[in-house]
């Protein structure tokens, strides 16, 4: 490994071997080479002048790639695709005439990025099972423990830890919606032409419409893909891949409103993230558990979010037919955005698999705010005891008003009940049995366990026997 220039971090620190392959040299010429494969045999198939024994040269040498000759082609024809052309021909020599015939460079290009799409979203999708699988875990593990509510980051009605959790594990459910029906709905690019008009194998085909049409659907058969797409320019419309990387910026945006929360929740020591015996948090200040897991899931959200623009901004500028803007483009924000993708959900992963809670300090915050939250309670119970209403509404103001002065003046605890029990206006009513938590946190554990069996339970049962591994975090 090299010291001396930049290394994609993408790469070397955050994703999986796995989706790293997925979009490397070998994988991607690869890939090309299966394509003129399955190009050459349905020529032949329809009766072009192909032999077999040039398509098993052909099929004999897809993987073996000279990358060394294929850099000094393209160095010296300046062009990637013919750079490839000559290199497999240069293996197969018998076969080289027929390499590529009739196609545009798109041909492979886009093709084969169809595949990568295809094969990414597979992983992505694998990926968001596990993360799915492991809150749904930790939901139920949680599901009757109350905790404060907060609306605008102020203290609201209870809920259970394992109801939030749920919030976090039903993003992801929609985002995995996304996912398989970009899915269902990508194909291929076929044989269309250099501006999509096929006319290159219609004249190959003697002006056989029906011929080039078979042919179209047996390349994007061999690829397996059941359709191509109905009409394209020189590429397929690239309005697929602002499709796609607005679907992964959906994905990185649900794992930064998680552990946005989460982070918010270590800040209240009521919930931390895995935390090992020997990690350091912070150089200078040995105390520290700084988040950085989370911290780090939202530094990446961020970088494939801002690329859903970046794919509007791309299909938009398509001129007519096409124009190559997009190429260097595409090279970039495509493989990075899977890369962050991936690399986001196998840190969520880690995460969810190994949060801690403090229920002792989850009790205590709320504590600190439940008098408050009960006071309409109090209200009416004291009502039902024969009380006036107005009157009653008064007191517990006043006491409310006093009650929050020691709080926010004296930094004292939340005295409101034992100010009430003071009072003899309201000793008729039960103030401990009003203040139980549990009886607060209306439906929460009931919702868990109605999400997890209607919900999770029908997605795991379709997708739970083939989820990503777990990655072991590199850093």
């Amino acid at each position: 490994m090299s010291h001396d220039t930049y290394d994609n971090p993408l790469i070397s620190r955050y994703a999986s071997r796995e989706m790293a392959r997925l979009w490397g040299a070998q994988k991607k010429f690869s890939t090309w080479r299966r394509l003129w494969v399955a190009l050459a045999e349905s020529e032949a198939e329809l009766g072009l002048p192909i032999t077999a024994a040039q398509i098993d040269e052909l099929k004999a040498h897809v993987d073996d790639i000279d990358f060394d000759a294929a850099a000094s082609y393209e160095k010296k024809l300046r062009h990637d695709v013919m750079a490839h052309v000559h290199t497999y021909g240069d293996a197969c020599p018998g076969a080289k005439a027929i390499i590529h015939l009739g196609a545009t460079s798109n041909f492979v290009v886009d093709n084969a990025d169809a595949i990568l799409l295809r094969e990414s979203l597979e992983l992505v999708r694998r990926r968001l099972v596990s993360v799915i699988a492991a809150l749904a875990d930790f939901a139920k593990q949680h599901r009757a423990l109350p905790t404060l509510g907060f609306t605008h980051l102020q203290p609201a009605q209870p809920t259970t830890v394992g109801k939030r959790a749920t919030l976090w594990c039903y993003d992801l459910v929609l985002d995995l919606q996304e996912i398989e029906h970009r899915l269902t709905v990508l194909k291929a690019r076929s044989v269309k032409g250099t501006t999509g008009t096929q006319a290159s194998f219609l004249e190959l085909f003697e002006g056989d419409h029906a011929k080039c049409r078979e042919l179209e659907r047996r390349v994007a058969e061999k690829m397996g893909f059941t359709d191509s797409y109905a009409v394209t320019g020189q590429t397929y419309p690239r309005k697929v891949d602002a499709q796609v990387l607005e679907c992964l910026g959906g994905v990185a945006a649900s794992a930064h409103k998680a552990t946005s929360d989460l982070r918010l929740l270590a800040n209240r020591k009521e919930i931390e993230e895995p935390f090992e015996a020997s990690q350091i948090g912070s150089s200078a200040m040995p105390y520290k558990r700084n988040p950085m897991r989370s911290e780090r899931i939202g530094g990446i959200a961020r970088f494939v979010m801002s690329l859903s623009q970046n794919g509007a901004a791309t299909h938009a500028t398509q001129w007519m037919e096409r124009t190559l803007d997009d190429s260097a483009n595409r090279r970039l924000s495509l493989p990075q955005a899977f890369l962050g993708v991936d690399a986001v959900l196998v840190i969520y992963e880690n995460v969810a698999r190994g949060m801690v809670v403090y229920p002792k300090v989850v009790e205590r915050h709320l504590a600190e705010e439940l008098p408050f939250m009960i006071t309409e309670n109090v209200l009416m119970e004291a009502v039902k005891a024969g009380g006036d209403r107005q009157e009653l509404h008064e007191l517990i103001r006043q006491h409310s008003q006093a009650a929050g002065a020691v709080v926010k003046q004296e930094g004292k605890p939340n005295d409101l009940l034992s100010r009430l029990r003071g009072d003899k206006a309201f000793a008729a009513v039960d103030l401990s049995e009003i203040a139980d938590p549990s009886k607060l946190v209306g439906r929460s554990p009931e919702q868990v366990d109605e999400f997890l069996a209607e919900v999770v339970g029908p997605i795991l049962g379709r997708l739970g026997g083939d989820r990503a591994e777990q990655e072991e975090l590199r850093v």
